[in-house]
């Protein structure tokens, strides 16, 4: 696929498929603009910012810092471009306005990130043939005994223990239906249907517990494509019109096109908003110096 084609799926939010080779040119583009980025930024921050910086200035400069924290999620997403069942992390721009200063019309407001979120969108689902990998069609997570209680993944790379526990990459048993470690007979066949059922040779050995929550803003990443419930409120339950899909991953919701796309525009965002704050200084250097020659 050309150039020209990621960036028109990655501009229209398509999910590209995942046999599509990303041009090892547009990573090495990726990384030059990194690495100026990084280098623009040391060279803000190397900047002497006055202890009362002007309106212009003060709005600029928290300008500079969300992107900044804009360039850490999306490093983060392209980083997990080929992870299996990752979910983007994205950001909510809003505007602050100091409380004693509340009411005032002559006070500015502060452009910063008031909250990152995560979007669970549906990645797109890849054949690999092996009967030990499955992917969830619609909403719904895979649950796995994590160290510290429950786990839940979008991820179904899963793998056979040597005693015969269905775990997932790293180890952590998936949970059956009830909750115990799904277990199996290495030696015969496997077949998972449509809603989870786990048959070898036509016994039935389990089913796999697949969860859905009311809301997923209780739900908090945990590292190594897990999520964990931080609202003790939340109750998981069995999720609703979703399809098990064996030897099929689901690919991560965030594409490398997509995350170049971005991240040219948070680089002009970031030197536009450099070159205020150079603006700035350079109207204060000038106005101290009309008033030294009055």
């Amino acid at each position: 696929m050309s150039r020209q084609k990621l960036a028109r799926h990655a501009i229209s939010g398509k999910i590209l498929p995942p046999n599509t080779g990303f041009p090892t040119l547009l990573f090495g583009e990726i990384r030059h603009l990194l690495r100026n980025l990084h280098l623009n930024i040391r060279l803000v921050l190397a900047v002497h910012f006055p202890s009362r910086m002007d309106p212009m200035t003060a709005i600029a400069a928290s300008g500079l810092r969300a992107r900044m924290e804009s360039l850490d999620l999306l490093a983060n997403n392209i980083a997990n471009a080929s992870t299996g069942g990752y979910k983007a992390d994205r950001e909510f721009y809003s505007l602050y306005v100091a409380p004693e200063a509340a009411g005032n019309d002559s006070v500015s407001t502060m452009p910063l990130i008031e909250r990152p979120w995560v979007d669970h969108a549906q990645g797109a689902l890849h054949s690999t043939g092996n009967p030990l990998d499955v992917a969830l069609s619609g909403k719904g997570f895979f649950a796995v005994n994590g160290p510290s209680g429950p786990l839940y993944t979008r991820n179904g790379n899963f793998r056979l223990a040597i005693d015969g526990k269905l775990t997932s990459a790293d180890g952590f048993p998936v949970r059956a239906s009830q909750g115990a470690p799904l277990t199996l007979q290495a030696t015969r066949p496997l077949e998972i249907s449509s809603d989870g059922t786990v048959t070898q040779d036509g016994v039935v050995a389990g089913k796999l517990e697949i969860v859905d929550f009311t809301s997923t803003a209780g739900l908090s990443k945990q590292g190594s494509n897990y999520f964990r419930v931080t609202d003790p409120a939340m109750r998981p339950a069995a999720a609703s019109g979703t399809s098990v899909a064996q030897g099929h991953l689901e690919a991560s919701n965030t594409g490398g096109a997509e995350g170049a796309v971005r991240l040219v525009s948070v680089m002009r965002q970031f030197e536009m908003l450099q070159k205020a704050v150079s603006l700035g200084a350079e109207m204060n250097r000038k106005a101290i110096e009309e008033v030294a020659k009055v």
